[in-house]
């Protein structure tokens, strides 16, 4: 994405249209659109030819974005459980690696990132994992995901849980409660900021469960992750992202601030 975005920014610098940018590879325009967008790999040779086009001559300059082309292609560590996560859900946990900010609005789960271990393998066996293999390796990849949160660049994590997840008993009492405690300690993380949805507050702002993800680089667009049953969308729209910022600023409001959650889930916890 990085690449796709700085490559548009040269072209546009050197006043060159898509359609000229793609017929210059051997391309369409909807192609090279892809390309500046992330969502298709590179060819060294398509990355070198569009750089003498937008007369990027500097032999230094060149070697950054080649050498970058060779990033692009080396696999996530994710990409080793692509044989039990669903190829619209590989591009998220890229996309989740690299976000310095992640806003997220759970209806009816604990945020994965927030997830126990029981929580989690309760969720994937009745979520119709075919087997117990595939269950391990579901819960080694969210438990994989959750080490970002620990890293020495972690990413900003504001989430916002109804309050039905609270009372919601996956996997039964004693994990319920144990993912209550779980939410305790992990509200005492510098970057991790947990709002509860009061029941009088919920579905107003937001009809379903989303994620927004904000990123360092100036280049990168923000993105909104929404899944449904069979499949997940990507939005990076103007229009889009600022619905859903709106959305996640109102949810904020209507929520109870952090201490008050803090507090709420400890009560919660102590009735089970």
């Amino acid at each position: 994405m990085v690449l796709g975005a700085q490559l548009r920014r040269l072209r546009e610098s050197a006043g060159v249209s898509r359609a000229d940018a793609g017929y210059q590879i051997r391309s369409s325009e909807s192609k090279m659109s892809r390309i500046e967008l992330g969502r298709v790999g590179f060819k060294e040779r398509d990355v070198a030819d569009l750089l003498t086009m937008y007369g990027v001559d500097d032999p230094a300059e060149r070697e950054a974005f080649l050498e970058m082309v060779k990033q692009s292609s080396q696999p996530g560590w994710w990409h080793r459980y692509s044989d039990v996560i669903p190829t619209w859900f590989t591009d998220y946990v890229g996309l989740e690696e690299s976000a310095a900010r992640i806003q997220t609005y759970e209806l009816q789960f604990v945020p994965g990132l927030l997830q126990t271990q029981d929580y989690a393998t309760a969720v994937f066996e009745h979520g119709g994992m075919q087997s117990g293999e595939e269950v391990e390796q579901r819960l080694q990849l969210r438990l994989r995901r959750q080490k970002n949160l620990a890293r020495p660049d972690a990413p900003r994590l504001w989430a916002v849980i109804d309050e039905s997840v609270l009372f919601r008993p996956i996997g039964g009492p004693a994990v319920l409660k144990a993912q209550l405690g779980s939410l305790l300690e992990a509200s005492d993380i510098p970057n991790v900021s947990l709002q509860i949805l009061p029941y009088v507050n919920s579905g107003y702002a937001a009809e379903g469960s989303f994620t927004i993800l904000r990123f360092a680089e100036s280049e990168l667009p923000t993105i909104v992750y929404v899944e449904h049953l069979t499949g997940s969308i990507y939005l990076d729209q103007v229009k889009d992202v600022e619905s859903y910022g709106r959305a996640i600023d109102r949810l904020a409001v209507d929520s109870m601030t952090p201490d008050e959650s803090r507090d709420y889930i400890a009560k919660r916890r102590a009735e089970i």
